[in-house]
């Protein structure tokens, strides 16, 4: 579950890899013609999928996709933005997740994206995500490892980060950290200063796990600010440490954000047990 909390932080900084790569501008389109050839009505269903999502609506977002799919099944932009939605619904930070978080469909949507174009990099690191939530470590790996090394791929730290997870949830800890390491070369990558701080911690290097997960605090962006695990980690490192002033304010802060989620009811736990 922690690993589907991670993601919408995640997800938040991939999706403007996506908005630039795939989207010119996010005005209302309207209704689709009806007399016009499956392609371009395929295309003008995934301008409106595109509109409703960056307009916060996923559902009617998903729903024109499937017609942007339907219409036009080797569509590798359709296919990878029907993946890319329903792993959205994977990002919720509630124990009960969206039924419409379906890993086997986000997984077949985006094998099918790459099949159409099989050079569609963001496609290959999107795959990567999901093996990766569905614990295929070795597999993450073994599709990462050349889009890191792949000079056509602009957003290369996305590809580093998922690598460097993968490396580390299987238990490569000091593969993890280097390749983590080269995630934040992007410095607002507040996501890969999380993992980083995570593969520090299972290491056993305290010090340099509160400095990461610092890190990815710091970055100017609401979805750094509240990454509510990463204030929870920072407070369990702190606590170890001895700084139990800094943990309980990490704690607080952690509460504050959003005492009904997850992290933030493992946060109230950890403030009671303090009383």
């Amino acid at each position: 579950m922690a690993l589907l909390r991670l993601f919408h932080a995640f997800y938040l900084v991939a999706l403007g890899s996506l908005a630039g790569s795939l989207a010119t501008g996010c005005e209302d389109k309207g209704p689709v013609a009806p007399n016009i050839s499956p392609e371009r009505r395929s295309e003008a269903e995934y301008d409106v999928a595109r509109d409703y999502f960056f307009k916060a609506q996923p559902r009617q977002a998903l729903e024109h996709i499937h017609n942007a799919v339907r219409f036009n099944p080797d569509n590798a932009k359709a296919l990878y933005f029907a993946s890319a939605i329903h792993l959205f619904f994977c990002s919720g930070k509630l124990e009960l997740l969206d039924p419409d978080c379906r890993l086997g469909d986000a997984e077949d949507y985006v094998r099918r994206a790459l099949k159409s174009d099989p050079n569609f990099r963001e496609a290959k690191n999107t795959l990567g995500q999901v093996l990766i939530l569905e614990k295929r470590y070795a597999e993450a790996i073994a599709l990462l490892a050349p889009l890191t090394k792949d000079p056509s791929f602009e957003s290369s730290y996305l590809a580093w980060g998922n690598l460097g997870w993968a490396q580390t949830l299987s238990g490569e800890i000091d593969q993890g950290i280097e390749s983590l390491k080269n995630s934040i070369t992007e410095p607002r990558f507040c996501v890969g200063h999380f993992r980083l701080g995570v593969a520090y911690q299972t290491k056993g290097d305290l010090a340099a796990a509160e400095q990461s997960f610092t890190n990815a605090l710091s970055v100017d962006a609401p979805e750094c600010r509240g990454l509510q695990d990463a204030w929870a980690a920072r407070a369990a490192v702190r606590g170890k440490m001895g700084k139990a002033a800094d943990a309980r304010a990490d704690l607080e802060r952690c509460r504050d954000l959003a005492p009904d989620t997850v992290a933030g009811k493992g946060c109230v736990e950890a403030l009671a047990r303090l009383q």
